[in-house]
């Protein structure tokens, strides 16, 4: 590649760089100033004097620890669940030989089309005839249920990889079905393993519409919250708004740009091999 093509290829890159920050960096700048500099004709708004304030408003009356604990609580246990759940569902559909493998396996694959707001009103309908509304069960199971068939293609694409001789030494040795999965071949697919928990932690950490409809307990409402806590019937607190979103979208950003190249090779490892 010559010297001028290489040179416009980086400022290609560099471009798409800037749009794709360019939100990120849109949400800060907004959230240090006040409410009444938002009305204004320029895209970024320099304050005159910078509002820490909003910050300090996020944290204590949006109740920010509160709903991050519970945010927490909710996306662990979701990515948990999700990552056994599929895990196990890998293993039977690579390793196990059985008649209805390949028509269950499209099946849980149908999972992927269907988006979770879609199954809103049924199980809103389901949960509170159960009582699991106003309930941590009453996020981690849809959010689990919406993650299982994503991160079941993504580990089963890159469990094929793996030689079956490993788990065939194991069985000589005698290690039960449990133990092949959770300490040989759990270990073997971490790299899918890191994009499954990943994926399934971004995917519920802002949902909003289910948590809204099925939560109306404050001791149990997850980060989205914390912004509706601004919003008044005839004002809102804009700065301390956007202070909330940045404080929730940092974690996210964090963890997505630690194990970035996990999640790429996990990617790219499972739709190779696979």
């Amino acid at each position: 590649m010559s010297k001028a093509n290489r040179s416009m290829l980086w400022i290609f890159f560099l471009l798409v760089a800037c749009v794709q920050l360019f939100p990120l960096v849109w949400l800060v700048d907004f959230s240090l100033v006040d409410s009444n500099e938002f009305f204004s004709d320029s895209v970024l708004v320099w304050p005159d004097i910078i509002k820490w304030q909003n910050y300090i408003n996020a944290w204590v009356d949006g109740q920010f620890v509160r709903y991050l604990i519970n945010s927490v609580i909710v996306s662990g246990a979701t990515i948990i669940l999700t990552t056994v759940i599929s895990l196990s569902m890998a293993y039977a559909f690579t390793r196990m030989e059985w008649k209805w493998r390949a028509f269950f396996f499209g099946v849980i694959l149908l999972g992927i089309m269907i988006p979770i707001h879609a199954t809103l009103l049924p199980n809103f309908a389901i949960f509170k005839t159960l009582g699991l509304t106003d309930s941590y069960w009453g996020l981690i199971l849809p959010y689990t249920a919406v993650s299982v068939p994503f991160s079941t293609f993504i580990l089963t694409g890159f469990m094929r990889s793996i030689p079956r001789a490993i788990e065939e030494s194991a069985v000589m040795d005698g290690a039960s079905i449990y133990r092949t999965v959770f300490q040989i071949i759990l270990p073997l697919t971490m790299p899918a393993v890191v994009t499954v928990a990943v994926t399934t932690f971004l995917n519920c950490w802002n949902e909003f519409i289910m948590a809204y409809t099925f939560i109306s307990n404050n001791s149990l409402k997850t980060l989205p919250f914390s912004v509706m806590n601004f919003a008044g019937q005839y004002a809102s607190d804009y700065g301390s708004q956007f202070a909330v979103m940045v404080l929730t979208s940092i974690p996210a950003i964090v963890i997505y740009a630690i194990f970035n190249e996990k999640i790429t090779k996990g990617v790219t490892a499972g739709a190779v091999k696979g």
